[in-house]
């Protein structure tokens, strides 16, 4: 039988809580922002359903719908709406005063309001843009939600109905569905769809996602942006998709074609400009390719009166620059601004000074090739049927591999870094003590009996057992390498801390703590002794023979630990990092090519090179990528005291010096 209740309108100031509302006594439920969601929503297209309400005392108690009520209560104080006050009339369904069914009413209320299904909800979006009219920021105001959670809803409005379909049936995940809104054309999601699942294997959005990226080019990636308003003058194609950044270039030939083009206008451009013999342009510059090539470089140049009075000034501003840069307490902006005008003097400076030699331009050229997002010129290129062989042409290269590149100069650490570098060394320490529990347990334990029973001085000044973590300091600690910090991070999610209640008196956490298992303990203890490691560098088994012997065992790599980022590159200099590539990396053709370019693109290439190393790599020089460190890091590498800072050494009897 259907319990039917009589439709009726009451003012929202005759309505009250109901006692047998399910949800009245959830605090969760009138979350501030969850309200105002609701609140937006009935301001623009009212009460969708009506209230379930019981009369009570004279008054109409809300049984079912307390969230839309409370909605209705802040539309009435708030001055800004329109049309809302206690006397405004809304909808409502009567249950009799004698019903025992209420609270049975209000809890099936609840329950079968779930919440939306995601993929109806993607779909809902893009047909109030396709069918009403909509915009993002309508839609966002109508369901009180931000433009940006409407635009995110939207991108998967659109998807192949099939493709949904799966996602639905649980065929595919459903990040593998949204992987499909790469490209706006559901035909072209279709076929590329069937021609994955065809032979019945597991779908994996990554694999989507390489798949479209054959079928064009978006208008949101660099290249995109770069060509599109010469590829629709020219009549390309343009998958639409709701929201523009999302467009696709379909003719991904046509793409290349373009900028080609521009980047061999680039390169034209600056071989008038530089007097070079030939230009010449590629997407992607190809190492591998250019191996075979030489290099000129400019040679010194006797600069006249008006030069050198420019390089005088360049130079006083410079020494100023860096005393500036020197200020740690300096906003990450403005030391890139200071970074960027040093990079346009240095260069200033470098062109008064030198030139190419009538020889080497008449047989040598230009590149340009999209790198970064920007068009990069890669200037002096010899082809090899024009290297000159003879040993001491001025100014060029005498093989291939770029044995006479410039010389990169002596690599020193200023002690600003040398601190910093330390801080890193003890992070990466800390996340390999947190990964090999038992052992650090060992230590621990050990020190304490050591410290109390043994005569003399500490074992190791390397940890700190004293109930106190350590301050880690850096100067840059927003940039660095996460790999650490992420280490830790899951060895703090895999502790047991039941016992850990602070409503609990200590004896009793202490007896929970006895009640762990002997493998977590070991945990805990090993994430605490991580926490208190000091900064250091490489251990000399002479000064501390115990620490020196536990990291080679714990950390024989840390590179395990740590990765070289832009954040290192940056505070090294550019012939330093030149000599990196070309020494202790091996890649010499690259070192040469890059050698006139600004820091900053060095610092780029670095960066990509170490998170990702290059496919073009011969096994040799991978190895090197992934062993390469700062000397001094690394734990089976050279002592401390064979590569001590530049200047500022911390005193022999600071925390620091100890603890190296």
């Amino acid at each position: 039988m259907t319990t039917s209740f009589a439709p009726l309108t009451v003012a929202i100031g005759d309505l009250v809580p109901h006692p047998a509302n399910v949800r009245s006594n959830a605090p969760e439920t009138y979350d501030p922002e969850n309200i105002a969601h609701l609140k937006a929503s009935i301001a623009v297209l009212g009460l969708l359903q009506p209230l379930l309400v019981q009369k009570l005392d004279g008054k109409y108690a809300v049984l079912a719908g307390g969230r839309r009520h409370a909605a209705l209560k802040e539309l009435i104080a708030d001055k800004a709406s329109k049309g809302f006050t206690a006397k405004t009339k809304v909808d409502c369904r009567l249950v009799p005063e004698e019903s025992d069914v209420t609270t049975a009413l209000s809890l099936a209320e609840n329950i079968t309001q779930a919440p939306m299904n995601a993929i109806d909800e993607f779909e809902a979006f893009a047909r109030m843009m396709e069918v009403d009219g909509q915009t993002p920021e309508t839609i966002a105001k109508t369901f009180g939600t931000t433009v940006a959670a409407v635009k995110g809803r939207l991108r998967y409005g659109l998807i192949h109905p099939d493709i949904r379909a799966a996602a639905r049936g649980k065929v595919i995940t459903l990040d593998t569905m949204k992987a499909f809104a790469e490209h706006p054309s559901q035909e072209a999601q279709r076929e590329v769809f069937e021609a994955l699942t065809k032979d019945g294997g597991y779908l994996q959005a990554y694999t989507v996602r390489q798949a479209l990226k054959s079928r064009g080019v978006q208008v949101s990636d660099d290249i995109g942006a770069f060509v599109r308003e010469d590829y629709e003058a020219r009549g390309g194609t343009v998958a639409a998709d709701l929201l523009d950044e999302h467009s696709v270039l379909e003719d991904a030939a046509l793409v290349e074609t373009i900028l080609l083009e521009k980047l061999g206008a680039a390169a034209e451009e600056t071989r008038m400009r530089l007097g070079f013999a030939w230009a010449d342009a590629m997407v992607r510059y190809d190492y591998a390719t250019m191996a075979d090539y030489g290099r000129v470089y400019p040679g010194p140049i006797e600069p006249d009166e008006a030069a050198r009075k420019r390089i005088d000034e360049i130079a006083a501003e410079l020494e100023k620059l860096q005393l500036e840069m020197e200020d740690e307490g300096l906003e990450d902006d403005a030391y890139n601004v200071l970074y960027d005008r040093v990079d346009a003097l240095e260069e200033e400076a470098r062109d008064l000074q030198e030139a190419y030699s009538a020889e080497d331009l008449a047989r040598s050229g230009v590149i340009a090739s999209w790198q970064g997002g920007q068009v990069t010129l890669h200037v002096g290129l010899v082809r090899p049927e024009d290297i000159v062989k003879e040993e001491g042409a001025r100014g060029s290269s005498a093989s291939p591999t770029g044995e006479e590149a410039p010389d990169a100069g002596e690599i020193t650490y200023p002690a600003s870094l040398a601190e910093d570098l330390k801080t890193e060394r003890a992070m990466s320490l800390g996340a390999a003590m947190a990964l090999h529990p038992e052992a650090t347990l060992d230590l621990t334990l050990f020190k304490l009996v050591s410290d109390v029973l043994a005569s003399g001085m500490s074992v190791t000044q390397a940890i700190k057992i004293d109930a106190r973590k350590e301050y880690r300091s850096h100067a840059k600690m927003d940039e660095i390498d996460e790999t650490s910090l992420e280490q830790v991070a899951a060895a703090h999610d895999a502790l047991d801390l039941s016992w850990l209640d602070d409503s609990r008196a200590p004896a009793d956490q202490f007896a929970a703590f006895r009640a762990l298992k002997a493998g977590e303990k070991a945990k805990l203890v090993a994430y605490a002794t991580a926490s208190t490691t000091q900064s250091c560098f490489a251990r000399d088994r002479s000064r501390d023979s115990l620490m020196h012997a536990f990291e080679i065992e714990i950390m024989p790599d840390i590179r395990a630990h740590w990765t070289p980022n832009a954040a290192l590159f940056n505070r090294f200099k550019k012939a330093w990092l030149l000599k990196i590539l070309g020494e202790d990396l091996g890649l010499a053709q690259e070192a040469v090519t890059l050698a006139s370019s600004s820091k900053k693109e060095i610092v780029a290439f670095c960066d990509k090179l170490f998170a990702e190393p290059f496919a073009t790599l011969t096994d040799a020089q991978r190895a090197a990528v992934a062993a390469w460190c700062p000397p001094m890091m690394q734990t089976a590498g050279i002592a401390f005291d064979e590569a001590e800072p530049a200047a500022e050494t911390p005193e022999p009897d600071s925390e620091v010096a100890q603890a190296a």
